[in-house]
């Protein structure tokens, strides 16, 4: 049965600063990527935590494994703009997400 995740990601090394996030390299390959996760229910949320280097995804999954082989194939992953920061099962107490 799957559960909740809150994943953080990170800017790696590549990542340029001076860019905004859609003039980054392989954004548009990224953007389809995560929207493909979000289409099929894997990733519930994301978006980036502003003022951080930090994104936040919620994310259905039924492992931690299953999240970091997931995210490997994400251009950004593999180019380095994005690593994971940290997975946490995430009990919701107040609200709930559709599905």
């Amino acid at each position: 049965m799957d559960q909740i995740f809150a994943v953080t990601r990170t800017k790696g090394g590549p990542w340029d600063s001076s860019r905004p996030l859609e003039q980054q390299p392989k954004w548009a390959p990224h953007a389809a990527f995560m929207n493909g996760l979000q289409s099929e229910g894997f990733v519930v949320l994301g978006g980036p935590l502003e003022g951080t280097d930090e994104v936040l995804l919620i994310i259905r999954a039924a492992s931690e494994a299953q999240i970091h082989t997931r995210l490997a194939a994400d251009p950004w992953s593999t180019s380095g703009l994005l690593q994971i920061a940290r997975i946490v099962p995430w009990t919701i107490r107040l609200g709930r997400i559709p599905g």
